[in-house]
């Protein structure tokens, strides 16, 4: 099970993650409590090993709030709404993650893709049953309202290709928790050996 811990601002908190077995790392780059710039994205994930992915969460940035994320940070993926992408200069070998929402335009049926709530970012949980559908074309990590104590039935559940967590993993807004990244993740590999 691919695990993306979303939303870290700190050093701390990606060292612990990347021991706890994320397989990618979310840095944020829209309005949100977790925001970073790409200089401090950069210093905090700077010993990210590289088979971790270094994820640039954007919402509907201009071209040029993202050249200037992708010039500063330099991140493995950027992942935004799906939408947003027409408008962005990406270069080949940045990978997309396009976010498709609860109720909006569905999903491709390859590729690898975000799929949570109409919210980013606000916990709420999308329809599992309708997910799982969904989730048997491409590569779905579902997003939205997971925490360790439900990830496993949504794993089971929905069978996506990954989870992924930003609040749930806090002890405060903005603020993660070690003992709660380590928690979900290990739940979210479990899941999946018992499929």
């Amino acid at each position: 099970m691919f695990v993306k811990i979303c939303g870290l601002s700190n050093k701390e908190h990606v060292d612990a993650a990347v021991a706890a077995g994320a397989d990618a790392i979310g840095c944020v780059f829209a309005e949100s409590v977790r925001r970073v710039d790409p200089g401090h994205a950069t210093k905090i994930t700077r010993d990210v090993p590289k088979d971790v992915k270094r994820v640039a969460v954007m919402l509907h940035p201009t071209n040029e709030e993202w050249q200037s994320v992708l010039l500063g940070f330099g991140p493995d993926i950027l992942q935004t709404d799906a939408e947003d992408f027409a408008a962005l200069d990406v270069p080949e070998y940045v990978g997309r993650w396009p976010v498709y929402r609860e109720g909006g335009v569905e999903p491709p049926m390859t590729g690898t893709y975000v799929y949570e709530g109409a919210k980013s970012g606000q916990g709420e949980t999308v329809d599992w049953t309708r997910a799982a559908v969904l989730a048997r074309h491409g590569y779905m990590i579902l997003a939205g309202g997971l925490s360790a104590a439900n990830v496993g039935a949504a794993v089971t559940t929905v069978r996506p290709f990954g989870v992924d967590v930003s609040s749930a993993v806090e002890s405060a807004p903005g603020e993660k928790d070690p003992e709660l990244i380590s928690k979900f993740i290990t739940a979210a590999k479990a899941a999946e050996t018992d499929l």
